[in-house]
């Protein structure tokens, strides 16, 4: 199960490759937090990508979920440098033993601390061309589309996502 923070679904949303969640190898999810900040919130605000993604949960590429009290999640609360959709985040990645989507580098840290594993917006769009579901020179186009909009990417970071999509065509 791939547990969907709200940056990847945003910048995704943002450059209309919403859809590519669909050849994910396993469901794709977002806690009911995650919704009301991206959808509802969203809308409030005028963001087109919040709509996109609304219509991605309304097609059943993604589906929402509520998360359980655990004593991670209490824990998890109790962290003043977490928001409360990357709580959510991260109580139900833990809870169904999946994968959650995050780019922010301090939620990141934290779920390694609690021995969840997670994975970025680039990572998704390299997988995805390794698989052949899209091409070398589609996923450059989405990496540099996000950062166009805005997607905060280190340009160390740039420079492996281009060298493994160079790679990977070799």
């Amino acid at each position: 199960m791939w547990v969907f923070d709200a940056t990847p679904l945003i910048y995704l949303a943002k450059v209309d490759r919403l859809a590519l969640v669909e050849h994910l190898d396993a469901s794709c999810v977002i806690p009911e937090r995650v919704y009301e900040e991206v959808v509802e919130t969203g809308l409030d605000q005028g963001y087109p990508d919040a709509r996109r993604i609304e219509r991605s949960v309304d097609a059943d590429r993604v589906d929402t979920v509520s998360v359980e009290t655990t004593p991670l999640l209490s824990r998890l609360q109790e962290n003043n440098n977490l928001s409360d959709a990357d709580v959510a985040v991260l109580a139900c990645t833990d809870a169904h033993d999946g994968v959650a989507v995050m780019d922010e580098t301090y939620g990141r840290e934290v779920a390694a601390a609690e021995g969840i594993t997670t994975r970025g917006t680039a990572y998704l769009v390299l997988k995805l061309a390794s698989e052949g579901t899209i091409s070398v020179d589609d996923a450059r186009m989405v990496i540099d589309a996000m950062i166009d909009e805005g997607w905060y990417c280190a340009p160390d970071v740039y420079v492996k996502i281009v060298q493994k999509l160079e790679y990977s065509q070799t």
